[in-house]
């Protein structure tokens, strides 16, 4: 399957995208990120799903321009992103894998650090999150479990109006209950938010508004998660190694009755089996 070009669907409405992503490439000796194109409105949610080192991260990274990219255009709010990085970046909550940082230090000191640097930095907001994540800011960092640490980077990062919120496999480290069980606190929070998700874990990102599959390249293809499950091998493949049968939703799809139409198959091979047994047995 070869790489779309969706740059040619994008209308011309830029004034309404929150991010407009246009011929974004990267490469390195043993990796190439091609012409990656999207476009994301107020309000959406936006997922990355691919198998590990697809460019889920290059992606965001070059966005960010946390690397350089080669090629390619970055509007956020109407903005050009390199030119106006740090304008941009008061508007965006980031997550870019396990929070780490300041290891030795205690909440209470990284957050007063943090909110310097945010004009709209909404108090009320932040302990709202601290009391129902139930996190303690006399605890240093180092003190925290991976399960906290995600709680405490959101936090920070739905505490400052932000505009778009972009999570980079936040969850990576947890297991798949503690991992639901962090997105259903970020949904009682994020309401009408709009946002990027990036995981490998389908689990986490097939409630996204729009996926796109990234692999070979750039995008391999773009629509609901149940669009992909009907359209898209390589999705439909990912999705069977990681769901369960329920959550595939195998029935809705029409994928049940190919998988009965098999069970049944077999069953007749091996009823004539038997019959072939029994009519030998018989003759002997």
């Amino acid at each position: 399957m070869s790489a779309v070009d969706y740059s040619l669907q994008i209308d011309e409405a830029r004034e309404t995208a929150i991010c407009e992503v246009r011929g974004l490439s990267k490469s390195y000796r043993n990796f190439w990120l091609n012409n990656v194109s999207f476009k994301l409105e107020p309000g959406y949610i936006m997922g990355f799903v691919g198998r590990n080192g697809a460019g889920k991260s290059t992606t965001i990274k070059s966005m960010l321009r946390l690397v350089k990219p080669d090629c390619g255009e970055v509007k956020m709010f109407g903005m050009d992103y390199a030119e106006n990085e740090e304008e941009c970046k008061k508007h965006l909550g980031i997550i870019l894998g396990e929070f780490d940082y300041y290891a030795d230090k205690k909440l209470k000191t990284v957050t007063g650090v943090v909110r310097r640097f945010y004009p709209e930095w909404d108090e009320a907001a932040y302990r709202r999150c601290i009391s129902r994540f139930e996190l303690d800011e006399t605890k240093r960092v180092k003190e925290l479990s991976a399960g906290m640490k995600v709680k405490y980077a959101l936090a920070l990062a739905l505490s400052h109006n932000a505009r778009l919120l972009i999570l980079d496999e936040p969850t990576a480290a947890l297991d798949p209950i503690a991992e639901s069980e962090i997105y259903d606190e970020y949904a009682k929070f994020s309401k009408d938010k709009t946002a990027i998700f990036i995981s490998h874990r389908l689990a986490s990102t097939r409630f996204s508004d729009r996926i796109l599959l990234i692999g070979n390249q750039g995008i391999l293809e773009e629509g609901t998660h149940e669009e992909l499950l009907k359209n898209c091998e390589v999705y439909l493949q990912i999705a069977k190694s990681q769901l369960s049968e329920k959550e595939l939703g195998l029935e809705k799809l029409g994928l049940a009755e190919e998988k009965a139409e098999k069970e049944t198959n077999k069953k007749e091979i091996l009823s004539t089996k038997i019959d072939e047994k029994e009519n030998k047995s018989n003759f002997l």
